[in-house]
Parts: C-alpha cells; sequence; structure tokens
C-alpha cells in the first residue's frame, strides 16, 4: 500500500487503516426500524494509505478499479453528484465538512479484499476506513460509534443509499472474537463472545455470486411499507411492537395492505430472534442457534421477500447435508447466505451446496469461513 501510494502521489502515505467488511448473523431489515441486529465483522477489509492536504484538493485512487486518480474540490462537493466508488470515501469528506470538522483534503489510496456485490457491507467498510484515518489525521477525537454515524450520513445523504446503521456500525465497532449486538436506536451495544472454533463449530459464508435486478428499489419500498406499518399501529418504530403482541397488531392492520402486515411481522419476529440468539449464546448453547437462522431464512422469504432461488438452495442443500442451520444475510435478491456447521462437516456441507448449484445450472459459489474479527483500525 504504502509503494503504491508513493508511486501514485510522489511521496510516502501518513499511515495505513483498514475498515471489515461485516456478515450479519441475525436481525435483518430490523435496523432502520429502530430495532435489534447481531453482526461480526469479517476478516477482509478496506484498506487505505491516507495524507493530509492543505489545499482543499482530495485525490482518490483504488486499486481495485480500472482508471486513475480522481480529483476532487473539498469544498465542491455536492450530494447526489455521483455514484460511482470514490462517492463513498468522497461522501465521507463532505459529511465530516458538514459537522464542522476542518478537513482540507487528503491523498487517499484504498484497496479491498471484501467482495463487492456480495451483501458483505463494501461500501461500509470504504467508509468507515477513510473516516477512520481523517479522524485520526486531523485528530478530531471522534469515537468509533460517532464515525459510524457520519459514514451513514454519507452513504444516505451524498451517495444517496437509504441504508440502516448497522453495516458502519459493524465495520466502526466489532471486537475480534465477538458478534456484535446493537440497539439501532439508541446504538448501545455489547461485544457477545462467538468463538466458534472452541466449540468445534464453524460460520461459513456462501457468496451466491449473484444479484437480481428485482432488488433494485427493493430495500427502498420495503422500509416505506414498515414506516406505513408503524404509523398505522401508532408507533415510533416497529421495535416498539413488543413479540408477544404481535398477533394483536397483525389485527389492526387487518385493513392495510398485505404486504405491510407481511413486514410487520417478518421485523417485530426477527427483533424477537436476536433476542433468542442473545439469550442462547450467553447461555453457552451455540448449536441452538441453528433453528433461529432457519426460522430467520423462513420469515425473509415468505414475508419479507427478498430471497431467491439461489439463496433458497444454500439453506436447503447446507441443511439437507447436516448443517446446524443456514440463512440468508443481507439485503437479499442475490448476495449471500450463512452456514453454521460442525467443524467436522464444513466440508461435505460445503461440497452438497456446490454441486446443488452445479446440478441447478447456477454460478458455482464462493464458500468461506466467517471468523469473528476485529473493527476498523490503524495498521501503520
Amino acid at each position: 500500500m504504502e509503494d503504491a501510494f508513493e508511486a501514485l502521489y510522489g511521496a510516502r502515505p501518513e499511515g495505513v487503516w483498514a475498515a471489515p467488511g461485516r456478515v450479519n448473523l441475525i436481525g435483518e431489515y430490523t435496523d432502520f426500524n429502530d430495532g435489534f441486529v447481531m453482526p461480526l465483522a469479517l476478516p477482509h477489509t478496506a484498506v487505505a494509505a491516507v495524507s493530509r492536504r492543505t489545499d482543499g484538493a482530495l485525490r482518490l485512487h483504488s486499486a481495485d478499479v480500472p482508471g486513475g486518480v480522481v480529483h476532487l474540490d473539498t469544498a465542491a462537493l455536492e450530494p447526489l453528484s455521483d455514484t460511482n466508488w470514490a462517492a463513498y470515501p468522497a461522501g465521507v469528506v463532505w459529511a465530516l465538512r458538514e459537522a464542522g470538522h476542518p478537513v482540507t483534503g487528503a491523498d487517499i489510496h484504498l484497496a479491498s479484499t471484501v467482495p463487492t456485490g456480495a451483501g458483505l457491507s463494501s461500501s461500509a467498510a470504504l467508509e468507515v476506513v477513510t473516516a477512520t484515518a481523517l479522524n485520526d489525521l486531523y485528530e478530531l477525537g471522534l469515537t468509533a460509534s460517532e464515525l459510524a454515524v457520519l459514514a451513514q450520513h454519507a452513504e444516505n445523504d451524498f451517495v444517496g443509499v437509504p441504508c440502516g446503521i448497522m453495516d458502519q456500525m459493524a465495520s466502526a465497532c466489532c471486537a475480534e472474537g465477538n458478534a456484535l449486538y446493537l440497539d439501532t436506536r439508541d446504538l448501545s451495544q455489547r461485544q457477545v463472545p462467538f468463538d466458534l472454533a472452541a466449540r468445534q463449530l464453524r460460520l461459513l459464508v456462501v457468496d451466491t455470486r449473484v444479484k437480481h435486478a428485482l432488488g433494485d428499489g427493493a430495500y427502498a419500498e420495503r422500509r416505506a411499507g414498515c414506516e406505513a406499518g408503524a404509523r398505522a399501529l401508532g408507533v415510533g418504530a416497529l421495535r416498539d411492537i413488543p413479540y408477544a403482541e404481535l398477533p394483536a397488531a397483525l389485527e389492526r392492520l387487518a385493513g392495510e395492505p398485505e404486504n405491510v402486515r407481511r413486514y410487520v411481522r417478518h421485523v417485530v419476529s426477527d427483533d424477537h430472534r436476536v433476542e433468542q440468539v442473545i439469550a442462547l449464546l450467553d447461555a453457552g448453547d451455540v448449536r441452538a442457534v441453528g433453528p433461529v437462522l432457519v426460522e430467520g431464512h423462513a420469515s425473509l422469504r415468505d414475508d419479507l421477500r427478498v430471497s431467491c432461488p439461489e439463496l433458497d438452495l444454500v439453506v436447503g442443500a447446507a441443511t439437507a447435508a447436516g448443517a446446524l442451520g443456514a440463512r440468508m444475510t443481507g439485503g437479499g435478491f442475490g448476495g449471500s447466505a450463512i452456514v453454521l456447521v460442525e467443524e467436522t462437516e464444513a466440508e461435505a456441507v460445503s461440497k452438497a451446496v456446490t454441486e446443488a448449484f452445479a446440478e441447478a445450472g447456477h454460478t458455482t459459489p464462493r464458500i468461506f469461513p466467517a471468523v469473528p474479527s476485529r473493527g476498523a483500525h490503524r495498521l501503520v
């Protein structure tokens, strides 16, 4: 990274930082409903070599995207003006300056091992690594959680993607060997030990390598439907509906569109599933998490309707081959699934999934273990 930076910009960088992608164990489409999520950071990271500038210039380069250095003016950054990769780090600079922080420019060289298009938050990793580097270099004194909020602001308002806070919080705040139990309303968090190796278990990520066009606009539509459900129920957000009161809430929604009722059922029940998983992990009963994952997938498939044939095939093939549980993770319509499996069965389950994809004529999936890793940090 340092050599590449010097070749681009003519001097060594002031430092090098890393921020990870994430996979979500449980709690999907709950973060924009003020609910609960439980992500863990992956060992795959976005890495940034960065130096400050005092002339207002922002120069960006990616080792992963063809093309040269992107030249921008920090004072002229405009929301929704660009949708390419550079919008993510540029949006962070914009968000920091909007918040009154004296960022006067930067030279940035980026490289990432987070798979793109796999639902593993490659964009959040770019945002958080940029925010972390600039926070350190400009001595802004912001906490990891504050950097995550600024990164989300960049993605929502500069890039124009209406994401919740989970991805950025996971990239900024996760701890090695733990899953992050996050309340997205007040951003309170707890690191929950998730040492699978000690229990002879593995969590596999299966990247289907597909993204269906049906996903375009689907996230925003479901967010709007959830907000409509909350309004109809007279609550600030769906997290305010206790799980025990879900049947009564659905009766009250009898006059609402059918999709709104389904979305409400998913969100309230998935918040409950997060609480179930927390209780199981606190009790040391990790294997019992498997059936909760399968229930979560059924809800995403049938109530939220964000799954797809490839994701359903992962879950079906994996559980048939002996996995303890599996579910799609992320926004859906492609992307990735997770599979909880005994260590001794990991190879056989992976083989069963790969063979099922071949038989169905799908692209060969990419399968790798999710090792709970640390959040954003300085490397050099």
